[in-house]
């Protein structure tokens, strides 16, 4: 066992963990923070996103004992300091970002993360940006959408007829 250290959406957290344990597993398990679902464990649908020191990151992909030291938000930690939704979230909720909510917490983290880097993306780059996160309900139009209002856009008018 390997004793981790990181903080959480904030907070300062530790634990004890075996080698293998994913970070995914971390803070489902030991943390019960399941927002971060796991959807594939194979890295190729994205429902498991969260930041790591700033970075978007597959947390199926990366041990818990990576993240030692790390500074990590999940989608619980998105939330405005009064309990609000953020704006990405009240976004997704508006426009009808989600159905089965299954990979919006990986949609909405991908979505933060591409902002904070790319505050104004376009329909493209938001499409070549979210191509690591699968959805199968939506057909992605209404998340695009989303992404766009929460950026402070509209989507063109061709794509959205």
């Amino acid at each position: 066992m390997t004793k981790v250290t990181m903080t959480i959406n904030g907070k300062a957290v530790s634990g004890e963990v075996e080698g293998r344990t994913l970070l995914a597993t971390f803070l489902r398990e030991d943390l019960r923070l399941t927002g971060t679902h796991i959807g594939c464990d194979t890295s190729q649908c994205g429902a498991c996103v969260v930041h790591v020191d700033g970075k978007a990151v597959k947390s199926c992909t990366m041990f818990a004992a990576e993240a030692d030291g790390a500074d990590v938000a999940t989608i619980e930690g998105q939330v405005n300091e009064d309990g609000s939704l953020s704006t990405i979230q009240a976004a997704f909720q508006e426009h009808h970002g989600l159905q089965c909510g299954f990979c919006t917490p990986g949609m909405v983290m991908s979505a933060a993360a591409l902002l904070k880097d790319n505050p104004k993306p376009s329909e493209a780059e938001i499409r070549e940006y979210l191509e690591g996160n699968i959805c199968r309900c939506t057909g992605y139009h209404n998340i695009i959408k989303s992404i766009m209002a929460a950026s402070g856009q509209d989507l063109p008018a061709v794509a959205a007829e």
